[in-house]
């Protein structure tokens, strides 16, 4: 910027010198020779009619001079006027576009960057340009607005971390508690001694305090449910009746097979999945429960796992909700419950690939695990 006021300037001094010298006056002019010359005539001439006419001629040819004169003066004038006019026009045009180039840009560039930073969107670098005013503070900005992202990312892997460890594990806690409390109700109904009825149903409200207080913690982090990992990985047909038989704990499912075949779960997730499950059947239906597995006629690519108990099922219009979150049947809305599980278990399939599929049937009720196959 600085070089192009340089060539303002000089091509000011040239045109004031150019003006000056054309505005020059000569050191001899034509009109006071003509006039001399004039007078000297007149007074050789034989007649004063002749002086008079010589005179007169003079002063007409002076008088024309000085009326071209005054017309180069003019014409001159005219010259500088447009000079001038047009180098002020052209400065002032330069220096307009040298302040909204060097200036103004810059500085609208770095008022949106600026509203940019204060609606959190710092993915959003500023252009660097060390030619303007501002180069220096471009620099610095963008320096602060990179350290002010990486920030922003730490702490928000950091919440998401704490958050999916506290749903891992309030989720994963009321699975073993409940173990604790079934089996404790099962120790209690085998008529033990008074001060073992005492110790076993000091047990049992410490399981449901403790059940109580894994619910409230849960709640706190379910709308971060999505954020839950859920890893694919290749899982044999064994691990699959493992899983089915360690969510079995009461041991009401019988004897089941699973054909041999490799699908794509999450292990842990699908360990919560058949939790869930067998939970809800000890809970509301309280029966013996059968298990099959066979692969999906339809498509071929699904292992299907159907878990059945013999209660009295839901009713028709509560069954498209069933998978609805806090959703609980009309049916069992006496029991305590919070009409999460079946709502977690069936995010955990969708995310593996699968689905949770429930039916009634005639003499009871049906929940079908739907596994991808490798």
């Amino acid at each position: 910027m600085k070089k192009v006021v340089f060539a303002i300037v000089c091509m000011a001094v040239v045109a004031i010198v150019a003006t000056t010298l054309a505005f020059r006056t000569p050191q001899s002019t034509p009109n006071a020779v003509a006039i001399h010359d004039a007078v000297i005539a007149s007074n050789y001439a034989y007649t004063t009619d002749d002086a008079t006419r010589l005179l007169t001629a003079a002063l007409t040819d002076v008088f024309t001079d000085m009326d071209a004169v005054r017309l180069e003066h003019h014409h001159r004038l005219r010259i500088f006027i447009y000079v001038f006019v047009g180098f002020f026009t052209f400065a002032a045009i330069t220096l307009c576009v040298l302040l909204e180039i060097k200036i103004l840009a810059p500085f609208r560039k770095m008022k949106d960057f600026a509203y940019n930073i204060a609606i959190g969107r710092l993915d959003v670098p500023l252009e660097m340009d060390r030619g303007n005013m501002f180069g220096a503070f471009t620099e610095s900005f963008d320096l602060m607005r990179e350290e002010l992202r990486k920030a922003r990312e730490s702490e928000a892997a950091a919440n998401k971390s704490k958050k999916e460890l506290v749903a891992t594990l309030s989720h994963d806690i009321k699975t073993p508690v409940a173990s604790i409390k079934a089996i404790t109700e099962l120790m209690m109904a085998m008529q033990p001694s008074d001060k073992d009825l005492t110790r076993l149903a000091t047990i049992t409200n410490k399981a449901e305090q403790i059940n109580s207080l894994i619910t409230n913690m849960f709640h706190a982090t379910l709308e971060e449910l999505h954020a839950l990992a859920v890893t694919p990985a290749e899982v044999a047909s064994t691990e699959i009746a493992r899983l089915i038989s360690s969510a079995d704990y009461n041991h009401r499912a019988g004897g089941f097979t699973v054909p041999e075949c490799i699908a794509i779960a999450d292990p842990l997730r699908l360990q919560q999945v058949f939790d869930n499950i067998f939970a809800n059947a000890y809970k509301y239906a309280n029966t013996d429960m059968y298990v099959t597995a066979h692969f999906c006629e339809n498509d071929g690519q699904h292992l299907i796992i159907e878990v059945k108990d013999f209660g009295q099922g839901v009713q028709a219009d509560d069954l498209p909700l069933l998978f609805n979150k806090f959703y609980r049947a009309k049916s069992v809305e006496r029991i305590s419950g919070h009409g999460l599980g079946l709502y977690i278990a069936k995010h955990f399939m969708k995310e593996m690939g699968g689905d949770l599929l429930a039916e009634n049937h005639a003499d009871g009720f049906v929940i079908q695990v739907l596994i991808r196959l490798a």
